[in-house]
């Protein structure tokens, strides 16, 4: 299951939703918005998405994932909206019965989340400044106020 949601994320109703008596292993990765980035201070972050694209690419990275590791389970969800320093802005967790199919995959549906997922990230900073974030870089600043691509 892969969604993308404007509310506030329950990790512990998502990682009830993994719960299977064949598991082995869950992993799970919880992505938080920091304070700091590329040396600027962050007060905070706006996520955007094209969620049609988002919502059947997010659930073909599941699909991978299930097929590749063997997995039991896979969830993802991932914020939009303004985020505050702190808040939960990407769950992913996974379900197999071993564990080294598990952290790999895990690792995997971060990643490809991050690099293929069209959802765009913009960091506001204490100075002032805002700069849209290119996720698919992983941590490469776009350029600043400009918005995300189309």
């Amino acid at each position: 299951m892969f969604r993308i949601s404007p509310a506030p994320l329950d990790p512990a109703a998502l990682l009830r939703a993994l719960t299977d008596a064949r598991a082995g292993a869950c992993v799970t990765f919880e992505g938080w918005v920091r304070n700091r980035n590329e040396g600027q201070p962050v007060l905070s972050l706006e996520y955007e998405a094209y969620i049609p694209l988002a919502v059947t690419e997010g659930d073909k990275i599941l699909a991978e994932a299930r097929a590749k590791f063997s997995l039991l389970g896979a969830v993802c969800v991932h914020r939009i909206g303004h985020l505050a320093l702190g808040d939960l802005a990407v769950w992913v967790g996974v379900t197999a019965e071993h564990r080294g199919a598990a952290f790999d995959a895990c690792r995997y549906v971060i990643d490809e989340a991050k690099a293929r997922l069209p959802i765009w990230k913009k960091e506001h900073y204490a100075s002032g400044a805002t700069a849209w974030i290119n996720c698919a870089t992983r941590g490469e600043h776009g350029s600043p106020d400009a918005p995300p691509p189309a």
